[in-house]
């Protein structure tokens, strides 16, 4: 499956297929590439933990209504950016976020420290959570609404190799920092590749997690 169909798809099937694809950044220091190796999935009017849950359709959420492979960026606690992908088809809020990267060349981790303004001794730091993978790709809320499949776009989702995609071994739990969600806080629609050095959090009881060949069980 490409990434054009990938993000058509709602959002809980869309969000472990991100895994592996890669971020495209371009920057006034040069192009940033990365891996994605955390997600999670915020989907549909029914999920509790949503922004738009109910089909609350306000300013902010708005770009969670469109068609997929657009990108939603918020603000949270006022200081760090959230870089989502939106999926599915428009009208059906449908997001993922992306929690963790990690960078794909010397070159990448270099301009991503630079960003960060950390030293090289913070490496295992630099991109494991949705608002330092946001500073270290300098993204923030100019970035809002832009299509992600877009050619030469300053920000963009582009195809991983197929025969590495199919050797990542993926597993799942609950998404994080979202008690607010009541019963939907504890399903695991957080998706990670296993044992990643990038990862965000450990995952205390880890689920192992099988793409299955077309749609999965969004009971999972």
């Amino acid at each position: 499956m490409n990434i054009q169909q990938i993000v058509q798809l709602p959002a809980l099937e869309a969000a472990p297929r991100l895994l592996g694809q890669i971020i495209s950044r371009i920057t006034p220091a040069g192009e940033i590439r990365c891996r994605i190796v955390e997600t999670e999935s915020y989907g549909g009017a029914e999920d509790k933990g949503s922004h738009a849950y109910g089909n609350r359709r306000t300013n902010r959420t708005e770009m969670m209504f469109r068609q997929g492979g657009t990108c939603y960026i918020y603000l949270i606690y006022g200081m760090y950016h959230c870089l989502n992908v939106v999926t599915g088809p428009e009208d059906d809020p449908q997001a993922v976020l992306i929690r963790a990267v990690e960078p794909l060349t010397s070159r990448d981790e270099q301009l991503m420290l630079l960003l960060r303004q950390i030293p090289s001794g913070k490496l295992k730091t630099l991109c494991n959570g949705p608002g330092k993978l946001c500073r270290a790709l300098d993204i923030d809320k100019s970035l809002n609404g832009i299509h992600l499949l877009a050619s030469g776009a300053q920000l963009r989702l582009e195809q991983a190799d197929e025969q590495e995609l199919e050797q990542l071994v993926i597993e799942c739990g609950p998404r994080i920092n979202i008690d607010y969600a009541e019963e939907y806080a504890a399903h695991p629609w957080r998706f990670y590749i296993k044992d990643h050095t990038y990862l965000s959090v450990k995952n205390k009881m880890p689920q192992a997690f099988t793409l299955p060949h077309n749609s999965i069980d969004a009971d999972i």
